[in-house]
Formats: structure tokens, C-alpha cells, sequence
């Protein structure tokens, strides 16, 4: 956590364009978010994202896992470049790479991720689709903890979407898209500001142990 007047260092993971990645850098250089993103780090040398960090004055790297010859080997080289960095927190921003146990294992308590459906449903890839397949009428976004379990640590926050007569996988992904630009940026800041912890495998908010994410509809404001 960051403490009055300092800004939590934050080092940034994708492997894609990173649009998460753009709206909390947005907010934090325009003093809205107390943090400083200290690197924006890909699995992917031409993400599109780096690119875009750079001409905002973010320092980059990129790791190939090609580069290397397992996937244990990977991870720590990978956790050697974040953690040069000094993080107070990780932000999986799109990362598309399944980290292993001891990457968890080093950043665990303070690494969020976040995850395109209403968690736990719809674990892992294609929630778009697996949605609209399921005839579900809600979907949404959900930040939660890192956790070793794929998509499993404790849910922080979430937003509801309904899903309307006539989407398709890609207008359902938009407006899904545009809640996670709203509440990642919030799960964050929660966490510099000292308001949100990991402790005893759970989260915890403001002092009281989120039994159940915090859930905000499309419509609502989210409490600072």
C-alpha cells in the first residue's frame, strides 16, 4: 500500500494491446489513480501495447517464452524482471500466459488480475461465447487476487452487464470491455490507498473480509 502523499510503484503485465493497461495509466498520470507504473512488462516483443507505453514515457520489456527452455525457467526469469522493478502491486492487464506456482507464489497478496465474466463462472477463455451459448442474461467483469488456482483467488469487485436480444460474441465483448476500464482502474486504487489486502487466503475491504465481491451494475457509480 502507498501511504499520504506517495504513490504505490506498479509494474503492468500483457500480451496484447493493452487497453486496460491504457486506462489505468490514463488515470494515474492525470493524478486520479496514486500510483506509478514502473514498467510495462509483454510475453510478446510486438505487443501493441508496448508501443503505446512508450509514447507515454513508460519504461518497457518484453520476455519470449521461446527464449527459454520450460516453462519453470520462464517464470523465473520473468519474476526476476518484475521484481526489478520493485512493485508494491502487479496488474495482469490482459497477460495471456498461465503463471506457474512459483511466480504466484512471489508476488501472492499482491497481484490482481482481471477476468471477463462474473466469476466463478466462466473460468479461462472464449466467456463471450461460452455466455451467449449458455443463454445467460447477465455477464460482466471481475478483478480478483492471483491466486495458484487458474481464475479461482477471491473476487474484489465485479460489474454486471446484461446480455441484450441480438448480441454477438464481439458487441457483447465491447460493452463488457468498458466496465473493465471502470472498475480495474477502482480495484487499484483501492489498493494503493491501503483499503483492500490479501490475508488469510481472502480480501479484504476497508477492514472487513469480502465473503462476496463487491458487485456494481453498468449504471452505477463506484465508490471511491
Amino acid at each position: 500500500m502507498s501511504s499520504a502523499g506517495e504513490r504505490l510503484p506498479v509494474v503492468v503485465l500483457i500480451s496484447g494491446r493493452g487497453s486496460n493497461l491504457r486506462a489505468i495509466v490514463e488515470k494515474a498520470q492525470a493524478g486520479t489513480l496514486p500510483v506509478e507504473v514502473r514498467a510495462v512488462v509483454s510475453d510478446r516483443p510486438d505487443a501493441a501495447g508496448l508501443e503505446w507505453a512508450r509514447s507515454r514515457g513508460l519504461r518497457t520489456a518484453s520476455l519470449a517464452p521461446q527464449q527459454f527452455s520450460d516453462r519453470e525457467r520462464y517464470d523465473e526469469a520473468l519474476a526476476a524482471l518484475v521484481a526489478s522493478f520493485e512493485p508494491g502491486l502487479v496488474v495482469l492487464a490482459g497477460f495471456m500466459r498461465i503463471l506457474g506456482p512459483a511466480f504466484v507464489d512471489r508476488f501472492v497478496g499482491r497481484m490482481l488480475n482481471i477476468h471477463p465474466s462474473l466469476l466463478p463462472r466462466h473460468r479461462g477463455l472464449h466467456t463471450h461465447r461460452r455466455v451467449l451459448e449458455a443463454g445467460e442474461r447477465d455477464h460482466g467483469a471481475s478483478v480478483h487476487f492471483v491466486t495458484r488456482e487458474l481464475d479461482g483467488g477471491p473476487v474484489v469487485l465485479q460489474a454486471r452487464v446484461p446480455v441484450r436480444d441480438g448480441d454477438d460474441e464481439a458487441s457483447l465483448a465491447a460493452r463488457v470491455l468498458e466496465q473493465e476500464h471502470r472498475i480495474y482502474p477502482a480495484a487499484v486504487g483501492w489498493f494503493a490507498a491501503g483499503r483492500l489486502r490479501y490475508a488469510q487466503g481472502a480480501a479484504w475491504l476497508d477492514g472487513q473480509r469480502l465473503d462476496r465481491a463487491v458487485v456494481i451494475e453498468a449504471s452505477d457509480d463506484i465508490a471511491a
